[in-house]
């Protein structure tokens, strides 16, 4: 499920909205992002962005105790806040870009990130739990952090993707070491959710991403921790 940075733009993109209706529009699709729907609609994917399958789909349940269970949703609860916020952070960036193929490169990069915010979600609700309370604040944090990168300028918000990208990669190898064994299913959708997002990073930098510099990067790890450690619990 590619996503071409050059791909052809879906029609609302061709229309010249204001800085105040793109506003509106990216609140929007957050309120969208944060109500949790039927599984059925969780699993099915926006008209403008192809459906995803599901990874798990075909992947056998195998048991979990107690201990097993809560800490594979908490690690799952992780994820779906590191979708949430990945969502915001691209829409922020989408708002103020300058260029519209940039603007559509991150539109659609978000719509492939929302295939794993529902994937996420349809784990969470087979083990038996709920995504982050907190959800509203990693997605209003995110979309500030997004647009304040993208202000800086379009290659300074690939680059700001790149590298999110890049640690959001070393997140999903860290839960794959700590997922129990034999959680398949779970499995299934941190390794699919890692192909794409390895993908996302290498489009950026070969849109033309500037390094992010080391300090930034830094704060972005203790960010990405206190994230972490608060949807693990919540």
């Amino acid at each position: 499920m590619a996503t071409s940075f050059h791909a052809a733009a879906d029609t609302d993109s061709h229309r010249d909205y204001t800085p105040a209706d793109r506003a509106l529009m990216q609140l929007g699709k957050g309120l969208k992002l944060l109500a949790r729907g039927p599984l059925a609609s969780s699993l099915s994917s926006p008209a403008s962005h192809p459906p995803s399958r599901y990874p798990a789909e075909r992947v056998a349940e195998a048991p979990l105790d107690e201990r097993e269970r809560k800490h594979a949703a908490g690690l799952m609860r992780v994820n779906h806040a590191g979708e949430v916020s990945a969502q915001a952070l691209y829409h922020g960036q989408a708002l103020v870009a300058r260029d519209g193929a940039v603007r559509e490169h991150l539109l659609r990069a978000a719509g492939e990130e929302r295939n794993h915010l529902q994937w996420c979600d349809a784990r969470l609700r087979e083990l038996g739990e709920k995504p982050s309370l907190l959800s509203p604040l990693w997605y209003a944090g995110s979309f500030v952090i997004g647009a304040a990168a993208g202000l800086v300028g379009d290659k300074a918000s690939l680059g700001f993707v790149e590298e999110t990208e890049r640690q959001v990669v070393e997140h999903l190898n860290e839960h794959l070491g700590q997922l129990p064994r034999q959680d398949r299913r779970s499995r299934a959708i941190v390794e699919a959710m890692r192909v794409d997002e390895a993908r996302h990073g290498e489009e950026a930098a070969e849109a033309g991403a500037s390094p992010v510099p080391a300090p930034v990067k830094r704060v972005m790890a203790g960010i990405s921790q206190v994230m972490k450690f608060g949807a693990y619990r919540l």
